[in-house]
């Protein structure tokens, strides 16, 4: 395989995912993915907008959210999310704590 092809793959799967979790999938909390696996649609833009920076693209974590949810972010949280259960907030602050923010 060259490194061509890997990357066009790479893409393919990313944009399956986004597709996946933007439309097929709207019912599923972004609280839920984090608590559950670490990361979430925010994290997703979250890299999106890492990348574009390393690639000496300048990107807000706001624009990278409209790019990645396709809308600005507020408009998705009144369309899909719902409020947070003060069980699913624990349970994100020890997820964002391991997954996100720095452990050194």
């Amino acid at each position: 395989m060259t490194p061509q092809t890997q990357t066009e793959l790479e893409a393919a799967a990313f944009r399956r995912l986004r597709k996946h979790l933007m439309e097929d999938r709207t019912d599923v909390q972004n609280i839920d993915l984090m608590n559950l696996a670490g990361f979430c649609r925010n994290c997703l833009s979250r890299w999106y907008q890492e990348a574009a920076n390393a690639q000496g693209i300048e990107m807000t974590k706001e624009e990278a959210r409209e790019i990645y949810y396709g809308m600005p972010y507020d408009d998705w949280k009144a369309a899909h999310q719902s409020e947070a259960s003060p069980e699913q907030q624990a349970a994100f602050k020890v997820a964002f704590k391991e997954n996100v923010t720095d452990k050194g």
